[in-house]
């Protein structure tokens, strides 16, 4: 009987953007889920850091924060070896194909996207044509790889929706061109709410500097954030509707400890608050320090971050450039 050549793994693909330290909702959400990820499928992770730039970015901190997340990626264990790690802005087929794909789609498509009203608010001042077509650069983004799933939040649901509606438009004309993905539904990321306001997202833009948990907090800063999260005045550990406050950090310590609400109301029968909030800044610290560990090994070390840099370049781009050549062919560019 011949050997049958072995499957071929489903492809995800999966951006982050660099404009600040990524929070523990973001870790425990997705970061967190990526390594694990990487095991069970082929996977490309990027620096989307062309999506940065819709709104104004200081050069040098760009620069900066965009080295910082690349190490941070490394640091979260993914290896550039089994999996591609890149800089969005290293591979220009992104922008090539964010471009032909703005010719196949529609004016009204591009305006009902959610979020560029919620920036349009936001940056007035700056409403520029990068934030209403960059829906269309994140559909050359997943288009680009082929790829099969992209995990993502609710809050880009729509840009999924629109990257499939693209995809199905160009395979309608042209042929069988892009691979129709669909959204991955692995592990369940835990939503992570601000500390300080227990009814909304965690958020590394937010402008209360007590509200949100960088990764790379130092242990002290950790612990006096938790300390002064926002609770209820019932004084009892326990999982209920109108607990938002404590429901969040039990939710966090749930993903640091591995226990189960029931265990963690046990855990605390009898105990106040202030017990609790130190247990969960405590299981947060330890649930950290070996990527803060790793992360401070990494970012000094100049040359192996930019060697992982060309080494993801260059295997994305071989990857990016078969599936632009395919679309450049199909609709008519004089190729040589």
């Amino acid at each position: 009987m011949e050997n049958q050549a072995p499957e071929r793994k489903k492809r995800v693909l999966s951006l982050i953007q660099p404009t600040a330290v990524p929070t523990i909702g973001n870790y425990f959400g997705a970061l967190k889920n990526w390594k694990a990820m990487s095991e069970d499928y082929d996977c490309l992770f990027g620096v989307a850091d062309l999506h940065a730039i819709t709104v104004r970015q200081e050069p040098a901190m760009l620069r900066k924060q965009s080295t910082e997340m690349f190490a941070l990626l490394l640091a979260n264990g993914l290896d550039p070896e089994k999996s591609i790690v890149f800089m969005q802005s290293h591979v220009p087929q992104h922008s090539q194909l964010g471009w032909l794909l703005n010719c196949y789609t529609q004016f009204g498509e591009a305006s009902r996207m959610t979020q560029f009203k919620d920036k349009s608010q936001k940056h007035a001042d700056n409403i520029n044509v990068g934030l209403f077509s960059y829906p269309t650069l994140m559909a050359a983004d997943i288009l680009l790889y082929q790829s099969d799933f992209v995990p993502i939040g609710a809050d880009q649901k729509q840009h999924l929706e629109l990257t499939r509606n693209i995809a199905e438009r160009f395979n309608g004309i042209y042929g069988n061109v892009f691979t129709i993905p669909e959204p991955f539904i692995g592990k369940k990321g835990a939503k992570i709410t601000s500390l300080q306001d227990p009814t909304s997202k965690m958020s590394k833009s937010d402008p209360n500097p007590k509200a949100s948990v960088s990764v790379l907090d130092e242990p002290n800063m950790i612990m006096k954030k938790f300390k002064s999260a926002v609770t209820d005045s019932e004084a009892c550990v326990r999982y209920a509707d109108g607990k938002d406050g404590i429901n969040n950090l039990m939710t966090i310590y749930s993903c640091c400890t591995g226990k189960a609400y029931e265990e963690i109301e046990k855990e605390f029968d009898g105990k106040g608050y202030g017990d609790f909030k130190v247990a969960v800044a405590e299981a947060v610290i330890a649930e950290l320090a070996p990527v803060q560990a790793e992360y401070k090994r990494i970012i000094t070390d100049t040359a192996y971050i930019n060697e992982c840099m060309a080494k993801g370049a260059e295997r994305a781009s071989r990857l990016a450039q078969r599936t632009l050549d395919k679309c450049m062919k199909k609709i008519g560019f004089k190729q040589i």
